[in-house]
């Protein structure tokens, strides 16, 4: 089993009390944190990486994302959400295929990857196209179809309601593909494009397979009072009804969730994705996180896909989330740089259930190198601030998923980037939007 050195470096640990160690030695054993510490350990290794007092800290996860949506980045933009999505979105992604979900997966991917990414949670259709293609980059991802079932109630089964097959067919699949590189989670899209058959059967199903569940929740007002209207209940009221809630399970979005909502994601360890972005480009509103911590539950951070953002860069989402909570209510401790980098890490693989998101023996080694020599991260009074106020994707020099160096100063080593630009280009845009359009 291979062993990796890593030294000469400030490794932000992210545990509970944000340590920062200088002079850090961090060994790697396969797949595995072995040790930390700032003393040289007995080699010999198979290899060793000097960070040149570079900041290595724990890989970025990103909860919550779409990920073949790179191929409408900044298309139809200036709408609302339901208009976005039913007037633009829904059309161009009627026309997708697998060979093209692939194609704007892999350029997800590379983005990234070379932004610091280690662990995703997708949730978008031919899924399984997006998994081999995880499968082969290196990072981990929890993938989910996003189950969507509009016919009557009386008419519902897993024959009539095709994501239910493709549920059964992903988990049977690729459920712990690459020694659980890739989990599959169950999952709802929303309370608005489904309805209680599937409800029932995707929460049984989880709980019969021991899945996780990824369901958009209150991203809009309008989505919100509507249930009200429908149920006399909000979106995680009227799910948790028919045991959505009850497995591991992360609720994106959560802008006009309430109090009452709150409670019960704390009694059933729901996890909120904050994606502040998305939800500020689209109109959204706010999610009142600062109040949602304060009330026990867990916070992570997603980006959305990239046509409601329009980028993957997990370090500007730091940004947004700390500088959009202290803005709003009016006091510059309302989230702090560390509890941004915590969402972006250790909070972010407990929403979904992995390992990863520390720096510490036995968890999964993925690390990444920031260059703290950058003009733009120079003075540095605090790694901390800097991180999350300054940085960017970019600064990231290396990417180590699972043990293996996946991209190093400007280098993909598991991906064919021109390759996957050519299938872009060539393949997928065309597709979508005629060869005229692709350009």
């Amino acid at each position: 089993m291979k062993r990796i050195l890593l030294h000469h470096c400030r490794a932000l640990l992210m545990d509970q009390e944000n340590t920062l160690l200088e002079g850090a030695y961090v060994v790697v054993e396969g797949d595995t944190i072995l040790s930390v510490g700032n003393q040289r350990p007995q080699g010999p290794f198979d290899q060793e990486i000097d960070g040149k007092n570079n900041v290595l800290m724990p890989g970025l996860v990103n909860a919550h994302t779409h990920i073949p949506m790179t191929l409408l980045r900044g298309y139809g933009g200036g709408c609302d959400l339901q208009t976005w999505l039913n007037q633009w979105i829904f059309p161009a992604e009627a026309k997708l295929d697998s060979r093209a979900v692939q194609a704007g997966a892999g350029l997800a991917l590379a983005e990234l990857i070379a932004g610091g990414v280690t662990t995703i949670a997708d949730m978008y259709m031919f899924t399984p196209a997006i998994a081999q293609t995880v499968l082969e980059a290196g990072i981990s991802a929890n993938l989910s179809c996003g189950g969507v079932y509009f016919g009557a109630s009386d008419a519902f089964g897993p024959e009539t309601c095709k994501d239910c097959e493709n549920q059964r067919q992903l988990t049977e699949e690729w459920h712990g593909a690459g020694a659980g590189q890739i989990l599959v989670d169950a999952s709802i899209h929303g309370e608005y494009t489904s309805n209680v058959p599937l409800w029932k059967w995707m929460a049984d199903y989880a709980q019969k397979k021991g899945l996780g569940m990824h369901v958009h929740v209150s991203e809009t007002q309008a989505e919100h009072e509507a249930s009200k209207q429908r149920w006399g209940k909000t979106p995680i009221q009227i799910l948790d009804r028919y045991g959505v809630w009850d497995t591991r399970a992360i609720a994106a979005h959560c802008v006009w969730t309430t109090e009452e909502d709150w409670a019960t994601m704390v009694e059933k360890g729901v996890s909120c994705v904050h994606n502040p972005v998305s939800n500020l480009k689209l109109g959204s509103g706010v999610a009142w996180i600062p109040a949602m911590k304060k009330a026990g539950v867990n916070i992570a951070l997603g980006t959305d896909g990239v046509s409601s953002n329009n980028n993957l860069d997990m370090f500007e989402e730091m940004k947004f989330a700390a500088i959009l909570h202290n803005g709003v209510t009016h006091d510059p401790l309302a989230l702090l740089p560390q509890d941004a980098l915590a969402m972006a890490t250790r909070d972010g693989a407990t929403a979904l259930g992995r390992k990863t998101g520390q720096i510490a023996p036995g968890y999964t080694a993925d690390l990444i190198l920031v260059d703290f020599d950058r003009p733009s991260l120079t003075p540095c009074h605090s790694v901390a601030d800097n991180l999350v106020y300054t940085a960017r994707g970019n600064d990231v020099v290396m990417n180590m998923a699972r043990g293996k160096i996946i991209y190093k100063d400007g280098t993909f080593l598991t991906l064919d980037l021109e390759k996957i630009k050519d299938e872009v280009k060539n393949y997928a845009l065309p597709l979508l939007f005629g060869a005229d359009k692709a350009l």
